[in-house]
C-alpha cells in the first residue's frame, strides 16, 4: 500500500490520523515540525503528504514550497483557520487539496484514497504518444514535458493534467466542475476556486502575457477552453 507522511505539531491529531490511515493498511510516517517533515520526505519518499500549515521550525507553506521544487507528490494541507487567503496561498504553492480543522478523520481518509486513486490512474499508453504544438508552445503528452519558446517549463502534475486536457480538445469549453471531475477525480471535495488558481499559475508559465492570455481562454459564465489552432 501507499506510504503517507503526516505532518502536524498537535500530537493527538497526528496520532489520530496515523491510526485512521493505518486501519486502511497505509504505511504512515509522522513528523511534528517542518524541519523533520523535510527530512522524512527525503528518507521515506512518501506517496502523499498530509501537511499542517502552522508548524514550528519551518511552517507548512515553506515546506510545501521546498517540496514542490523537486516533487509532484500529492499534498493535502490542514489549516486551523477558515481564512480563504490560507487556502488560496496553499493551492498556489502546489497543494492538491485542503481541509480546515476541526475535521472528521474519515473524510480525510476518503480524500487520501481519492487522490491516490486518481494519481495511480493517470497513465498514458505509449501507443498514444502525441506532441501538441501551437505557436511557441509544445506539449509532449507521453514524456510529460512542456516547452515554451524552446525552453522547458516546469509544471506541477495538476497543471500538466489541466493543460493536456484543454490542449487535447481545442475550442471545447470545459466548466470548472468538469475540470475538477477530469483532473481531480469524482471524489474531490474541493471547490471551483482550485481550478482558477491552477489556471492562473498555468498562464503565468506558458502565456507571453498572462494578463491577456492567448492560449487558455476564459469563457465568461461557462469555464475555460484552449485556443483552436493546428496541432501536429
Amino acid at each position: 500500500m501507499a506510504k503517507i507522511l503526516v505532518v502536524d505539531d498537535e500530537k493527538n491529531i497526528a496520532k489520530g490520523l496515523k491510526f485512521a490511515l493505518e486501519k486502511e493498511n497505509y504505511t504512515v510516517a509522522v513528523a511534528y515540525d517542518g524541519q523533520e517533515a523535510l527530512q522524512l520526505f527525503e528518507e521515506e519518499v512518501p506517496d502523499l503528504i498530509v501537511l499542517d500549515l502552522m508548524l514550528p521550525e519551518i511552517d507548512g507553506f515553506e515546506v510545501c514550497r521546498r517540496i514542490r521544487k523537486h516533487s509532484d507528490v500529492p499534498i493535502i494541507m490542514l489549516t486551523a483557520r477558515g481564512d480563504d487567503i490560507d487556502k488560496v496561498l496553499g493551492l498556489e504553492l502546489g497543494a492538491d487539496d485542503y481541509m480546515t480543522k476541526p475535521f472528521n478523520p474519515r473524510e480525510l481518509v476518503a480524500r487520501v484514497k481519492a487522490i491516490l486513486r486518481r494519481a495511480q490512474s493517470q497513465t498514458i499508453d505509449p501507443a498514444g504518444m502525441q506532441v501538441i504544438r501551437l505557436q511557441d508552445l509544445q506539449i509532449d503528452l507521453f514524456q510529460h514535458k512542456v516547452r515554451v519558446r524552446d525552453k522547458e517549463v516546469d509544471l506541477t502534475s495538476k497543471e500538466f493534467a489541466l493543460l493536456s486536457l484543454l490542449a487535447s480538445h481545442p475550442g471545447r469549453v470545459f466548466t470548472r466542475e468538469k475540470l475538477l471531475e477530469h483532473v481531480w477525480g469524482y471524489d474531490y471535495y474541493g471547490d471551483a476556486r482550485t481550478v482558477d488558481v491552477h489556471i492562473r499559475h498555468l498562464r503565468e508559465k506558458i502565456e507571453a502575457d498572462p494578463a491577456s492570455p492567448q492560449l487558455i481562454l476564459t469563457v465568461w459564465g461557462a469555464g475555460y477552453k484552449f485556443r483552436e489552432g493546428k496541432n501536429v
